[in-house]
């Protein structure tokens, strides 16, 4: 089973407090870095959290969440060696894997319900990247990050 970083913002808090029942239920190891209320919270900071977890090497993957999961996905995607996909969507999900080798998912709480938001989750977690030529630009994108 997977270690997974999890954090949100106020928009985001019910869904997270969802998943993290859903995600423990399945057997997964869920590390919970906020928010903890409903209570309005500037989420830059807990994103980058959830990002340096994972680049740590202390969560195979972090999930985002926020109200549309924007701005949660621009704050993870800061942390060098974090490729955060937002993904309210099951096939962007599976793309966000099997392409990109995304680490972090972010999803819009305000844009997807639970039971979509369960599916990608379980497609986020479980789908394997193809390596192959998405290794190569995997790498190139890698490369440009190193640069700037």
């Amino acid at each position: 089973m997977a270690r997974i970083a999890i954090g949100s913002d106020h928009a985001g808090y019910e869904l997270k407090q969802h998943l993290i029942g859903f995600m423990e239920a399945a057997g997964h190891s869920v590390d919970d870095q906020g928010t903890h209320s409903t209570e309005s919270v500037d989420y830059p900071e807990i994103c980058a959290g959830v990002g340096r977890t994972v680049r740590d090497g202390d969560a195979d993957f972090g999930i985002v969440l926020g109200g549309s999961g924007q701005g949660e996905q621009l704050a993870a995607n800061k942390v060098r060696g974090v490729r955060a996909a937002l993904c309210n969507c099951l096939y962007t999900a599976r793309m966000a894997r099997e392409h990109n080798d995304a680490n972090v998912l972010s999803m819009g709480a305000r844009v997807v319900g639970t039971g979509v938001a369960e599916e990608v989750v379980q497609i986020f977690l479980t789908q394997a990247f193809e390596g192959g030529r998405h290794q190569r630009r995997v790498d190139q994108i890698t490369e440009l990050e190193a640069n700037f």
